[in-house]
């Protein structure tokens, strides 16, 4: 395995941890709310009564990225190689488990674990554990990647 080490990036990295926390944490300490994407994004879909906070919640994910690229410098460029089938198949099996988990990585692993929910932490662990056996089988069953 070799290390891209011109794309390693701690300094950034690090800066977006704590910019995700200090969002998770503004969010639950003002307004009580778990920064979590599928519940913001599914409460903005049904209309929820909190429907304007979650409208900023999701304009800010889109307007983030494009502060970044006006402020800071040119954005990574994505280089899919996994056919188009397939990553929609894999975008359905998400939505489908953050159904099941009733939430996402972000709502479970940032601001579930941060409230000590054994509940997260058993989704988290599920989401990771998962995570890992699906790369195992990906490229070391089935010759991919």
């Amino acid at each position: 395995m070799q290390i891209a080490w011109d794309s390693f990036t701690p300094f950034a990295s690090l800066a977006g941890g704590l910019l995700i926390g200090l969002a998770a944490s503004w969010l639950v300490l003002m307004n009580g709310r778990i920064a979590g994407i599928s519940g913001m994004l599914g409460g903005l879909v049904d209309r929820a009564g909190d429907w304007p906070l979650r409208l900023a919640f999701v304009l800010g994910l889109i307007a983030a990225p494009l502060a970044w690229r006006g402020l800071i410098g040119p954005l990574p460029v994505p280089q899919l190689t996994t056919p188009l089938p397939l990553l929609l198949l894999a975008g359905v099996l998400v939505g489908i488990g953050t159904r099941l988990a009733a939430g996402c990585t972000s709502g479970h692993g940032v601001c579930g674990l941060s409230r000590l929910s054994p509940r997260s932490l058993l989704a988290t662990l599920s989401f990771m554990g998962s995570a890992g056996l699906t790369v195992f089988v990906m490229r070391h069953l089935l010759g991919w990647g």
